[in-house]
């Protein structure tokens, strides 16, 4: 499965499109993590515990959008978009969506 930001696929014809899918994932920030982050935020640095957060939430809606795209019989996703946001009571949870078009290309 090829997942790209691009609108087209290099060396290859888009013959069928399958439409908009999305991808979702929804990960909470816990307290440790939000302390430690505070302590760096303190005395510079990167905040390596939210960055790894942040790559899961980004794996997950990716897998999530993959999956998607195969239960359509896509075989790719193009043009695709990741949105990051913060959710819930005090911006404790952060949300990913990955949008893109599901194709089949030959």
């Amino acid at each position: 499965m090829i997942l790209t930001t691009t609108n087209t696929i290099e060396g290859h014809v888009v013959t069928n499109y399958h439409g908009v899918i999305t991808g979702e994932a929804i990960i909470g920030a816990n307290l440790f993590k939000d302390i430690f982050a505070s302590i760096t935020d303190l005395v510079g640095g990167r905040s390596g515990s939210y960055e790894r957060v942040l790559r899961e939430a980004k794996e997950n809606a990716m897998m999530e959008l993959e999956h998607h795209a195969r239960s359509l019989g896509a075989n790719a996703v193009i043009g695709i978009d990741l949105d990051y946001e913060t959710i819930g009571q005090s911006s404790s949870m952060l949300m990913v969506t990955a949008s893109g078009t599901a194709v089949t290309y030959q």
